[in-house]
């Protein structure tokens, strides 16, 4: 155990490059390997997006606190529109119970001070102990959901042929619908102001389909290719359109798509409440590796 900092020094970022990026990704092997938990980074997916652009302080989302030249405590911001931004990060594992997360966190409740969004969402694996006593610390902080992160294991080779969705990429024409489906899948009124731009999530990795039939948008999803884990998200069939099948046609043809792009491992997150998705996922072949509590903060 490490009992001093030598030289500690916090750097704070809009968004990752390369050599942050590294240095982020170290720190979590090690603490994945260290605690047998999860975190919810989404590095790859910030390193796209952050692609061509230069780092700035106008909006902060990389909170890094080093000793030396080692990285020994992270927290980063991640914002998909919405409401609400989530908040994720970690401590190396001889750095812990010295006041470096809670420094951090000071300057996060800063940053988001700053925002527009309403509310903030603190994750932490259910198994990680230092992570759920640190928002139990926390006043204010209400259990908000819990997620399921699922991969697939069994592959029940869903018949593609059989299925009527036809899965279409969206474009910007798409936002106002995007916007729509948000607002009752996810029981929030979505802004299309919200709605990030399908062309440049694209870019970033994440890409938006329309599922449609004949034309007929009857639901969506999202497919991260960012990392060398493909992910399924959103996925969602609206109202009038369930009951017919519909969603496991989204879903084989979703599994499907990244196969053609060769990921040979397939995750997905689905709220624990969601008990006919969770059927539908468990039938298709998925199974629960982790469990993510979300947290809520409002302002």
């Amino acid at each position: 155990m490490i009992n001093n900092l030598f030289n500690p020094s916090i750097n704070l970022r809009g968004n990752l490059d390369p050599k942050s990026y590294a240095h982020i990704d170290n720190l979590q092997r090690l603490c994945l390997e260290h605690d047998r938990t999860t975190l919810k980074l989404e590095l790859d997916y910030k390193l796209s997006r952050s692609e061509g652009k230069s780092g700035n302080l106008k909006a902060i989302n990389e909170f890094m606190y080093y000793d030396d030249d080692l990285l020994i405590g992270y927290i980063g911001i991640s914002d998909f529109g919405g409401e609400a931004i989530e908040v994720n990060g970690m401590v190396h594992p001889d750095y812990r119970k010295k006041g470096v997360f809670k420094t951090l966190f000071s300057f996060v409740k800063d940053e988001w001070s700053k925002r527009r969004t309403a509310s903030m969402l603190l994750l932490s694996d259910r198994n990680s102990l230092a992570g759920q006593a640190f928002i139990q610390s926390i006043s204010g902080a209400q259990h908000e959901h819990t997620e399921y992160e699922m991969f697939l294991q069994n592959d029940t080779k869903q018949e593609l042929n059989s299925c009527e969705v036809v899965l279409r990429k969206a474009t910007s024409n798409d936002i106002k619908e995007i916007a729509r489906q948000n607002s009752i899948y996810f029981d929030k009124e979505a802004q299309e102001e919200d709605v990030l731009i399908p062309e440049e999530e694209e870019r970033a990795g994440m890409i938006i389909y329309m599922a449609e039939i004949d034309n007929r948008a009857i639901g969506k999803v999202h497919l991260d290719i960012s990392s060398n884990v493909g992910g399924i998200y959103g996925l969602g069939v609206l109202p009038e359109n369930r009951r017919k099948g519909y969603g496991r046609g989204i879903l084989a043809s979703a599994i499907h798509e990244l196969k053609q792009r060769n990921f040979k491992d397939i995750m997905l997150q689905v709220n624990v409440k969601n008990e006919n998705a969770l059927d539908l996922y468990h039938s298709c072949g998925f199974e629960v590796a982790s469990t993510m509590d979300y947290y809520e903060l409002k302002k």
